[in-house]
């Protein structure tokens, strides 16, 4: 069995759970194939199996890798998915970062995931994504992304306003620093962060939640995913920002935008004793007294 590995860059003091990580990939007969910029960072540093190779693009990501294996925190995952595109490979996350709500594994549970990785003992979470339309190229041959699409004024300009449509129909217009359409997968991320509600992955909705609205009427939305939404957007500057997960693009103010859910889905892998309200409780403290 093949498991692909990525991973960004690895901290001096991690590098003694990565050799685990390794170790275990090898007691469990699984052939490590590693992203060649991580390769070329540990190759000197850890004991790699005498198996090992490595890829450089989506394209080398051939039949017989069945998983890719993430070792970072939620931003190192979401660069897998460009990675994985469309192809039937399963994604794992290894929380080497913060809190990890899509990098969910700890690096206390690695042996237990290869094991289960190994004997295919493993519960696949189906996720959908977001994928965005324009009329000018966007976001190159990837232009969908797991967590949300985001629309931000510059730095240092006045917010902006932007029309917002369900279907043809309009919604509303926004007078803010920026609005972004969020997964139910990213509704625990940068959405949450701008007040708006968590969804459970299944629930077959987007949440369009503006970033520091100047109505405090204006909240968050949550509607059924397959509706295209689209935007108009006015703005004193010329350029405004175009964010899809951890990617951004700096984009005229008159460009037409539309997102939609994406014709696939990516699959995430949980073990078998994990589940999202688990994920949610350890990682928010719910149901914790921490007054003491």
């Amino acid at each position: 069995m093949k498991a692909a590995i990525y991973s960004r860059v690895i901290d001096e003091d991690q590098k003694a759970q990565v050799q685990l990580f390794f170790n275990a990939l090898g007691d469990q007969g699984i052939e490590p194939v590693i992203v060649q910029h991580f390769f070329e960072q540990i190759t000197h540093t850890i004991q790699l199996p005498p198996n090992t190779t490595t890829f450089s693009s989506s394209d080398d990501l051939k039949g017989e890798v069945e998983v890719i294996i993430s070792l970072g925190g939620d931003g190192t995952l979401l660069d897998t998915i460009t990675l994985v595109r469309d192809k039937k490979i399963s994604i794992m996350g290894v929380n080497f970062g913060r809190l990890g709500f899509l990098a969910s594994i700890g690096q206390e549970e690695m042996k237990d995931a290869v094991k289960a990785i190994a004997q295919r003992n493993y519960v696949l979470d189906k996720r959908t994504m977001i994928h965005v339309d324009a009329n000018t190229p966007l976001f190159g041959n990837v232009p969908y992304g797991l967590n949300e699409f985001a629309i931000h004024k510059r730095d240092v300009d006045a917010m902006i306003k932007i029309h917002a449509y369900l279907n043809g129909e309009f919604l509303n217009s926004y007078w803010a620093d920026g609005l972004l359409v969020a997964t139910p997968t990213g509704s625990t991320g940068y959405s949450l962060s701008c007040n708006g509600p968590v969804v459970f992955p299944e629930s077959g909705s987007f949440v369009i939640t503006p970033v520091s609205p100047h109505n405090l009427n204006v909240r968050p939305i949550v509607v059924p995913d397959d509706n295209i939404i689209s935007f108009e957007i006015e703005s004193r500057s010329d350029d405004i920002i175009c964010s899809l997960d951890s990617r951004r693009e700096l984009v005229s103010k008159n460009i037409q935008l539309a997102v939609r859910k994406e014709n696939f889905e990516i699959s995430l892998v949980r073990l078998r004793e994990n589940n999202f309200l688990k994920t949610l409780r350890n990682k928010l403290s719910w149901g914790l007294d921490k007054r003491n």
